[in-house]
């Protein structure tokens, strides 16, 4: 009697497992050469990890795109090597020289009229483009080999907390990408200043972030202008610049807002509920009990926000209530401009 043939297992494409790698110089030169082939790569930056492309290669940057599931309507910043290298990508004007100069390389975004260099992709179709230089040691190096200037946004699916860390990329984007570069924890954690130059005569801006308007103020001699107070409530419609939508960098697990936390407030609360304060609180206890930062030091709070909020949306709570940082100015605006958007529905 033949034997029966057994049906053979449907095939499925594998998916991609991201690779990790050190930063030494043979896996930086390997980055490069993936980068300049049209590959993607997610790098350490200051401020979060970023999903880093060829800006000038408008597949790459489709790439990003796709992986990060990102509407095409919110631009990517553009990060360069030296300032040298900013005029091959933008309008310069004489504001922009000084806060290149006095900022560079650091936390710090420029919106400027974009040259033709610059694919229609990057700057969502506008006639603008958003560039930096980081300070990162390990994506200067990378920026220095593969020798072109690098789109690279959140390295996370898009709307999510933003990463930083290297495990938090291989949490969002490990079965979407294959390069993931570990240069440890973020230092500042939240993403970088954005001003709009397209006026140098009334700077604005447009996302709060580690350099303070009072800083920029400085540099410049000249007021100014405060982030618009209007918010883009929706994707179908281009940013000049990213993270300016109403809802961004959210857990799934909803989060309330509380100007100050008390005793009474907490005590009186659900346990399935988590309670996050700024500072170390000096009598409450419990595993719904968080802080930020044991003294609330602000700079502390903004390095370690991303990663507890990642931390307690995996915890299983119900509710997340955050209090907000003191103050209306400085590093309080930024890490309450996240917090803002992060509970926004």
């Amino acid at each position: 009697m033949p034997a029966r043939s057994k049906a053979l297992p449907s095939v499925r494409p594998r998916p991609l497992r991201a690779r990790t790698y050190a930063g030494t110089p043979r896996n930086l030169a390997t980055l490069a050469r993936v980068l300049r082939s049209g590959g993607l790569v997610a790098a350490p930056t200051e401020t979060v990890y970023g999903l880093a492309a060829n800006a000038l290669d408008p597949a790459a940057c489709e790439h990003i795109f796709l992986a990060k599931a990102r509407p095409q309507t919110d631009p990517l910043i553009v990060h360069i090597e030296a300032i040298s290298d900013l005029a091959k990508l933008a309008v310069v004007n004489p504001a922009a020289l000084v806060l290149a100069k006095t900022f560079w390389p650091g936390p710090l975004t420029l919106v400027l009229a974009k040259t033709a260099l610059v694919p229609a992709i990057v700057s969502a179709g506008l006639p603008s483009v958003a560039v930096r230089m980081p300070a990162h040691p390990l994506f200067r190096r990378l920026l220095r080999l593969a020798g072109v200037p690098l789109a690279a946004p959140s390295a996370n699916p898009f709307g999510y907390v933003s990463p930083t860390t290297a495990q938090h990329v291989r949490d969002g984007l490990g079965e979407k990408i294959s390069h993931i570069l570990d240069g440890g924890p973020c230092s500042v954690g939240l993403e970088s200043t954005i001003v709009d130059l397209r006026q140098p005569a009334r700077p604005r801006v447009l996302r709060p972030g580690a350099i303070t308007r009072a800083q920029l103020e400085q540099a410049l001699g000249v007021p100014v202008l405060a982030p618009p107070r209007r918010r883009t409530p929706a994707t179908a419609v281009a940013q000049i610049a990213p993270g300016l939508l109403t809802r961004h960098y959210s857990p799934r697990t909803p989060v309330q807002l509380h100007t100050r936390l008390t005793t009474r407030t907490v005590s009186s609360g659900d346990p399935r509920e988590a309670w996050v304060f700024i500072a170390k609180p000096p009598v409450l206890r419990g595993k719904n009990i968080h802080w930020f930062n044991h003294r609330g030091d602000l700079p502390r709070v903004a390095q370690r926000l991303f990663a507890l909020l990642r931390e307690l949306d995996q915890a299983g709570f119900t509710r997340l209530h955050i209090e907000l940082a003191p103050g209306r100015a400085g590093l309080a605006d930024a890490i309450n401009d996240r917090l803002r958007r992060a509970a926004a529905i």
